[in-house]
């Protein structure tokens, strides 16, 4: 795929900006961030509207740590194309880093608008009530994502842990127990089963 891509380098300003973009991302996917931002560069510099040229060089200024500099780049992409769901979600976790917590949930609903029933999204908003302190809230939107990925053993477990926050021991039972059929291997919910088994 490099390969193939830099063979587009030569063209003209719009192909340039499309191929930079890919190596770009590529390169990211590889960890090599360096060449990763070299390209992201030159997407931008070769057409500076191109909104996943932005995202990618909000995502290597985000891996070095640099997060107001991300939100910077991927909220100029979303100015270009306000549809750019992808600088939208990574402007949400960048205001999360950045503890900005009512403007990263104000990115993943207007998100939960356009991608219904993403799975990420889901997780991050009720991640965030969490963080909120709003364990019913958090409760709600978990219990849409296991609509939406009924067998994943992670997010059974954390429904389980907030019911027993909550004082509800049979609904937590029903979820850790679940987490469990999924994934008998989690030492946290064993331990739960075992001492709710005790008592």
């Amino acid at each position: 795929a490099l390969e193939t891509l830099k063979m587009f380098e030569k063209k003209d300003s719009r192909v340039k900006s499309a191929a930079a973009t890919n190596l770009s991302f590529l390169y990211y996917l590889e960890n090599e961030l360096a060449q990763a931002t070299n390209y992201a560069d030159l997407a931008v510099n070769s057409d500076r509207y191109n909104p996943a040229a932005l995202t990618n060089k909000g995502n290597t200024v985000f891996a070095n740590g640099d997060y107001e500099k991300a939100a910077e780049f991927y909220k100029e992409a979303l100015r270009n194309d306000s549809s750019c769901t992808e600088a939208l979600y990574n402007l949400g976790l960048t205001y999360k880093k950045l503890n900005r917590i009512d403007e990263a949930l104000d990115c993943f609903l207007k998100l939960h608008a356009i991608l219904r029933n993403s799975a990420q999204v889901l997780h991050q908003i009720a991640s965030i009530y969490e963080i909120m302190e709003d364990p019913n809230q958090a409760i709600e939107w978990l219990l849409q994502l296991i609509s939406v990925v009924p067998t994943d053993p992670h997010v059974l477990s954390k429904l389980g842990k907030l019911y027993d926050n909550e004082g509800d021991k049979s609904q937590a039972f029903h979820y850790y127990y679940e987490s469990y059929r999924y994934f008998p291997s989690n030492i946290e919910v064993i331990e739960w089963l075992g001492a709710y088994y005790i008592d």
